[in-house]
């Protein structure tokens, strides 16, 4: 009780577009007040919270659900939280939820001494067996959910599981190796040249983990890529962890089961959906990375804010990769698979495919090809390019302008991602003129 699961419950269901359902408010609705039914008969005012909770837990579309704070007293309830459920406990400090629901109509919270017995000697035994995961925000939910976990120094105290295979790019392992490694270390190359057919092929041949196995990715976002779709396909699919060391990574490339390798006839054209098990993001790598790395990574926490309307890159850099992945998160969770609304995560790389598609793969880096393309999606938008020139500074590129009008077309054909005056919108069918022209002022003569 007092916790916030009410209001934290319902901006997540918002941000992440899934339906909400508060189990009090709907119990109220069908039956009446709380405080009345809970006065006339506990027994039977469970009854209805266990019969409620098994149907919306066991509805086809998943929501969002706050339980009451009893809702775990059923042992039935417990177990559709286990089979249907990512149960996360918002844990706060007794006192305060105490002052939070002190002198209100709540049976099991007239005096504080039974409030607090009522929380360590009852309930948190439960919630602490329930639930997956503990939080105490929305961010926190929606990190939880997908399991990203953003702290200092949990590199140095990683621990992989006992049958792991890790697939490193080759820098980073020798710039920093992590404390404890597997058996079987693949090491694959730096940069766009990791997601290649060739070197897909080969960690197909190398890898002898079996179907429990786990492939634990370390690297940035091109090895999270060719990492994730090698576990993706390998003996049909096994488990995976993300382990990002760039700012691309963290913010980005390693979260929502996006795997992909690049054609020469563009990027990202085979690949799978496969999500991680886990994301371990520790800030403390960021350290090494050069400018130009870093920004890379910023050109998606901008593309980020202006989805999100809020100048994320202002924030320190633990607040700023938080916000970023929880944001990415909530889009994914309210679209897992990219069939409606995670599109509005492409905005400005259409444009950026194109140009990186145009260079070869070489000389242009993932960051700039898409600040570039912010330009490009903002002009069409009809908005002010300021922060993207301000923040990230990009400049035409040299690359061929038929080429990448050719390898625009393939992405052009699921329409643009522009910013409205409602929010993105995706889909978006503008004329070839005026899609060429925007293409035509990234490049340089």
């Amino acid at each position: 009780m007092g916790a916030g699961k009410s209001t934290i419950g319902e901006e997540v269901a918002r941000q992440s577009g899934r339906p909400f359902v508060d189990l009090d408010r709907e119990i109220e609705r069908r039956h009446g007040a709380i405080a009345a039914l809970f006065e006339s008969s506990e027994p039977t005012f469970r009854r209805s919270e266990e019969q409620l909770a098994a149907q919306v837990l066991s509805a086809t579309r998943p929501g969002v659900i706050a339980l009451g704070g009893g809702a775990v007293l059923s042992e039935r309830t417990r177990r559709l939280l286990r089979e249907h459920a990512f149960t996360v406990w918002i844990d706060v400090e007794i006192g305060e939820a105490w002052n939070r629901v002190r002198g209100g109509d709540r049976p099991l919270a007239r005096d504080e001494t039974s409030f607090r017995r009522l929380f360590e000697e009852e309930r948190r035994p439960l919630y602490d067996s329930t639930s997956d995961d503990v939080a105490s925000s929305v961010e926190d939910v929606l990190l939880a959910a997908l399991q990203i976990r953003v702290a200092r120094g949990q590199l140095a105290e990683l621990r992989l599981p006992e049958s792991s295979a890790l697939i490193a790019d080759e820098h980073v392992l020798g710039l920093q190796p992590l404390p404890l490694q597997p058996q079987e270390v693949h090491r694959v190359p730096r940069g766009e040249a990791a997601k290649t057919p060739a070197v897909l092929e080969r960690l197909w041949r190398e890898l002898e983990l079996g179907r429990d196995g786990t492939i634990v990715a370390y690297g940035g976002g091109s090895t999270t890529d060719v990492a994730g779709l090698a576990a993706a396909t390998y003996l049909r699919g096994v488990r995976w962890l993300a382990v990002p060391t760039t700012l691309l990574g963290q913010v980005d490339a390693a979260i929502g089961g996006k795997t992909a390798i690049d054609l020469s006839a563009g990027k990202n054209l085979v690949g799978a959906i496969h999500y991680p098990a886990a994301v371990v993001s520790d800030p403390d790598v960021l350290a090494t990375l050069t400018e130009a790395q870093r920004r890379e990574g910023l050109a998606e926490v901008v593309k980020t804010g202006l989805l999100a309307e809020r100048p994320l890159w202002e924030l320190d850099d633990d607040a700023m990769i938080r916000a970023t992945a929880s944001f990415k998160a909530a889009v994914c969770l309210g679209d897992p698979f990219d069939r409606g609304r995670r599109a509005i995560l492409n905005l400005g790389h259409t444009f950026a495919h194109a140009l990186e598609a145009a260079a070869g793969y070489e000389g242009l880096m993932h960051g700039n090809a898409v600040a570039l393309g912010l330009l490009a999606a903002l002009r069409l938008s009809g908005r002010s390019t300021d922060v993207v020139e301000d923040v990230l500074g990009p400049r035409p590129v040299a690359v061929d302008r038929d080429r990448a009008w050719a390898a625009l077309g393939r992405d052009k054909k699921a329409g643009l991602v522009l910013l409205g005056d409602d929010g993105p919108r995706w889909d978006v069918r503008l004329p070839d003129s005026e899609v060429r022209r925007a293409l035509d002022e990234l490049i340089a003569d």
